[in-house]
């Protein structure tokens, strides 16, 4: 019996020798394995890490109103917006101190060169158009885009005068987007004051590099600011500034912008609440539509007017755009605009409608997705969005 049992718990030693010689063994081809499994080529494709799928599954937006983590809307705006507001610098507001530099006569309506503080670092030259008659009037602060185009910024969207070369390139500037026309023009003839300044790297406070930008960009981080910091900031300022002009109804002040000025529209709805109604033409989408293989924002030149430090970690593009809620608002894509994908927009815009129709007017949120029509504001695109802000600002 005595034999047995040796001869069983030597069997039994023998098995869990064998087993933890195979475990280490397995073990140790797992370690081996493991040191050789480690990141290579590749790992960086189209300006996107290759893991960049589970960074955006991080992206959850905690501080979004469609989270459902909130229940009072003011609380949640107050809070979402002050989010925001974080991430621009903060600015000890001087007086615009505003001087007329120079003026022609346009039958129907004056423009204007004015110079006027917008920071304290900074002194801008503006483009006014202001109609003539007994105001005050309503108004509007037009957004430039980006375009690659940085020898012309405000001339985008207002016809300049005493610069040829600024002329022709704005003419045709014109011609590719906006059927001919200028934008802050056609509003003046229809009875609106208009203000258009350029955004830092732009036009009279250009121009930039398209390859410089990312420079100007880190090295603004490191001075403690940041390039989308800064230009909503200033864009806050403008309406500020149009808001003290004595011509202008301060209850009657749109923002309207295209492509990149689109973002800078929606984004100024939000933030301002001087801004009674918002115009935004070519540029909305959800994060994770737009960081994909193949669209543009991964080329990162013209990603860095569109970001905000961390805000993305809280909310997303259309959660920001929400903020504008329940204030009226529209906003157009092209059907075959391949830098804003429609689905992308769809779903932009299908969040944004819960947030309105949480608020009980979705009515005064107008979106569309113009089929056969690319990145641009044309006539008819213009017409139909003049007539509705004619609407919602109560112009006849």
């Amino acid at each position: 019996m005595r034999k047995i049992c040796s001869f069983m718990a030597a069997l039994c030693f023998f098995a869990v020798f064998i087993g933890n010689t195979e475990a280490a063994d397995t073990q140790a081809k797992q370690q081996e394995k493991a040191a050789e499994d480690y990141q290579t080529s590749g790992v960086v494709l189209q300006n996107l890490p290759a893991f960049y799928e589970q960074l955006k599954d991080k992206l959850t937006y905690p501080m979004s109103w469609n989270s459902n983590k909130y229940s009072n809307f003011n609380s949640w705006k107050k809070n979402a917006r002050n989010r925001v507001m974080s991430a621009l610098p903060t600015e000890k507001k001087v007086p615009f101190a505003p001087q007329v530099l120079a003026k022609e006569d346009r039958g129907t309506y004056t423009a204007e060169k004015i110079a006027f503080n917008i920071t304290p670092e900074s002194r801008v030259l503006a483009l006014v158009l202001v109609p003539k008659g007994n105001g005050p009037f309503p108004a509007a602060v037009l957004l430039h885009d980006h375009g690659g185009e940085f020898t012309i910024g405000k001339e985008k969207m207002i016809k300049t005068w005493g610069d040829t070369a600024k002329e022709t390139i704005a003419e045709k500037w014109s011609q590719k987007y906006f059927s001919g026309r200028f934008v802050g023009d056609e509003l003046a003839k229809r009875g609106y004051v208009v203000l258009a300044t350029d955004a830092l790297g732009w036009g009279d406070r250009g121009p930039l590099k398209s390859d410089a930008q990312q420079a100007l960009a880190s090295n603004m981080f490191n001075l403690g600011s940041s390039l989308g910091g800064l230009m909503a900031y200033e864009d806050m300022r403008s309406v500020d500034f149009l808001a003290s002009q004595p011509q202008v109804d301060k209850n009657k002040i749109a923002s309207i912008g295209f492509s990149m000025g689109a973002y800078r529209s929606w984004q100024l709805a939000a933030l301002s609440d001087k801004v009674k109604a918002g115009i935004a033409v070519c540029w909305m989408g959800t994060t994770k539509g737009l960081m994909v293989p193949g669209n543009n924002q991964l080329k990162g030149q013209s990603a860095f007017q569109m970001m905000l430090p961390g805000v993305v970690n809280d909310l997303d593009y259309p959660d920001v755009a929400s903020l504008a809620a329940p204030k009226p608002m529209l906003f157009y894509n092209g059907g075959i605009d391949t830098l804003f994908p429609p689905d992308t927009v769809q779903q932009a815009y299908a969040g944004m409608h819960k947030v309105w129709d949480s608020q009980h007017a979705d009515s005064q949120l107008e979106t569309k997705i113009w089929a056969g029509l690319g990145h641009v504001f044309v006539q008819e695109e213009q017409e139909a969005a003049f007539a509705w802000l004619d609407r919602q600002l109560g112009i006849k």
